[in-house]
This record gives structure tokens, sequence and C-alpha cells, in this order.
């Protein structure tokens, strides 16, 4: 299928004006997932804008992942309730930025990005008064119209900013991934494993999207079926704090082989442990980009095997320009997909056969649904409710 042709330019901005940009600010307020998979357009931004500082402002216990992408320079915390105090000097000094760019949907941010720059490129406020003030102001997609990083360019699409590829990015830095390492090493001898091959795993959305959560039982089986075939398997579970108990279920059925780092690693620890695996098995939530973020870094990429509830397929949020994905869609997978379907009818036989697939290395992998707006057109917006 030919891909789809990218969107109208809506206002350019000249390369002239780009080359004589100096500071460029980027906000993007949001979870872990969304922040890394807007890492495409910070990165055509980057390009676009070579002889410019690029500061990055997010969500403040979030934005650290953004940490050590060598493109942006400065990384910070915003949220729309600080936005509001913030960069009242500037209106009387003059902005402090030749451009900046804002994703998502709150005022707030936007009137502060319009504080701090000259120009402002953002979403499509609902204060039409606050969209005449924008250089460009910018209809995006519907979020399950289109898959998230071509939601993202959207953004800059609309202003003739080139694009820089579709992968994710993420970086850790030589002293996280050496303690990384260190802590991998004595997890293992604790595991008693011999020529061990580490398999990383997710096994847990969040709260309000637990309905892409495969069932922990299935999880369970998964590993018993998985070590038996291959001994040398060692599964480190990843997570926050919330996913622990659930995650302990895990250990207690199989001690021998699976170690819980839910809960006991910061966001960048769990960044550098998650350099350290040989394979990923996981649902789709914002760990799992993490882990493609990391591993297109990688001289050889560790293979993923992804599970994908059918209202937020692999169309929408697989990773791009990952060779080695193991995408697996739920059967009913597509645009009217409900919610309510369950997860679990995904069949633990073929996640199995996935992760052995995936680690054989004969196979690049299974890409899965042609993603939405990029390898395929978009989808059709949602009914309201489902």
């Amino acid at each position: 299928m030919t891909p789809p042709s990218l969107p109208p330019v809506l206002r350019q901005i000249s390369a002239t004006d780009a080359l004589a940009a100096r500071k460029v600010l980027v906000i993007n307020v949001t979870r872990i997932g969304d922040t890394l998979l807007a890492t495409p357009a910070l990165r055509a931004i980057a390009a676009y804008f070579p002889n410019a500082m690029i500061t990055c402002l997010g969500h403040p216990k979030r934005v650290e992942v953004l940490q050590s992408i060598p493109y942006l320079q400065r990384i910070g915390g915003v949220t729309k309730t600080s936005a509001q105090w913030r960069g009242w000097p500037s209106v009387l000094r003059g902005a402090g930025y030749d451009w900046a760019f804002v994703w998502g949907e709150d005022d707030a941010l936007v009137r502060y990005a319009l504080r701090k720059a000259r120009h402002v490129v953002a979403q499509r406020p609902q204060d039409h008064a606050l969209a005449e003030r924008l250089f460009c102001a910018v209809t995006v997609p519907h979020f399950a119209s289109v898959h998230a990083v071509a939601l993202a360019l959207s953004v800059t699409d609309a202003v003739g900013i080139p694009r820089k590829g579709l992968g994710l990015d993420a970086a850790c830095c030589a002293a996280e991934l050496g303690l990384a390492t260190q802590r991998k090493s004595t997890l293992l001898g604790t595991l008693r494993a011999d020529g061990e091959i580490a398999v990383g795993m997710q096994v847990a959305s969040f709260p309000t999207k637990a309905y892409r959560d495969w069932p922990i039982q299935q999880f369970s089986e998964l590993i018993l079926r998985a070590s038996e075939r291959e001994p040398r398997l060692r599964f480190f579970v990843f997570g926050g704090e919330a996913d622990r108990a659930r995650c302990e279920i895990l250990r207690a059925q199989h001690p021998d082989i699976v170690t819980v780092l839910a809960g006991s690693l910061s966001l960048r620890e769990t960044a550098a442990m998650m350099a350290q695996m040989d394979a990923y098995v996981g649902v789709d939530t914002g760990p799992t980009h993490l882990f493609a973020a990391l591993g297109r870094e990688r001289a050889k990429q560790p293979p993923m095997v992804v599970l994908y509830h059918p209202s937020i397929c692999s169309a929408l949020y697989k990773p791009l320009e990952y060779e080695r994905l193991w995408a697996i869609d739920h059967p009913a997978a597509g645009p009217t997909a409900s919610k309510e379907i369950g997860i679990g009818e995904i069949a633990v036989p073929q996640v199995v056969e996935a992760l052995f697939s995936a680690l054989d290395g004969s196979t690049l992998g299974s890409p899965g649904l042609p993603a939405a707006g990029v390898q395929a057109p978009a989808w059709p917006v949602p009914t309201p409710g489902k």
C-alpha cells in the first residue's frame, strides 16, 4: 500500500528564520509514553533549527526520560498550574526564545509559551482569541485515527518542518549503564544463571487503562512454558510501585527465574536496566515505548514482543522503524473495537512462539498492522463511547 502523503503546510517557517534562531522552547506535558512518542517531532525541530539551543519542558515526574538525548540541551518540568505563574518577567524584558512549540490542550501552557517566545506553534486552543495570537494554530488529528507518532508530528508538519525519521529516542549516560550492569550481574548471581538470557517484562499499564493488561496468570503460564523450553531464560519484571503486588505473583510462582524490579527503581534506573535486556515481552504502555527507544540505540536491536488491546492496537502505537518487533494484535483489532473486549483472548502459545521466533534471530519480526496515517490511510474517527 502506498503510504499517505504528508498533510499540507499551514504556515511555513522559512529556512532563513530557522537558521537565525538561537533558542527554541518545546512544551509537552504528558505521560512517559506520549513524551517519548513526540521525540521524532523534537528530532525534526532540532535538525531544522541547527543553531538553536533546544529546551524541553514536560511533566515534572516524567520529563527526565528525555535526559541524555544529544539534541536536547535543557530539560525541565512544568505543569498547567505552575505555568500560570511563570514567564511574566519576559513580558517586560522581552521574549527569551525565538520559537516555541506546544503539544496538548492546556491554554495555560500556550499562554506561558506566548510570554516566553516571539513565535508560538501549538495545537489549536479552544479560546479563539488565544489561537489568533499564535504563529500557527494546528488542528491535530483525532488521537485514535492516526499512529501516535504521526499525531505528534502533525504540529511540526503544519509549519513545513521536514521529518527526520519515525523511530523513538532515549539514551542513558555511561555512569547509568555502568551501575545497571553491576545490578544485573548481582541479580543474576542470585538467580544462579548459567549463560543467561535476560528478558524484560512489563505486565501492567496504568490504572485508567487496566483493560490493556494481559491477565497475570497468562504471564505466569508464559514464563512456565518458555522456561521449560529454554532453561537459561531469566525474567526481570519492570513497573511502578502500584504494579508491585501484581508482579510479586510471578515471583511467588517462579522464584528461581523471576526478579521483580517494579517499584524499586527510579525512571532513569529503569531505563538503564532495560538497556541490559536481551529481549522484552510486555503490554503496550510507557515502559514499552522506552524499551523501543533504547533498543534503537544499540548495535543490535533486542527483540520485542508486544501485546495490544484491540481498541488501542499496533496500528496506533507500535514502535516504528524497529525491525525486531513482534506485534501481537487481538483478532478484533480495528477502528470499531470496544474497550470492553478482553485482551486475555490472546493465547499463551501464540506469545510463546513469538518470543522464541524473536530469540531465534533468523527473522526480522512481525510488524503488526500498518501504521494509520503513516503506512496506511488514517482511520475513521471512532464513535463516541467506544
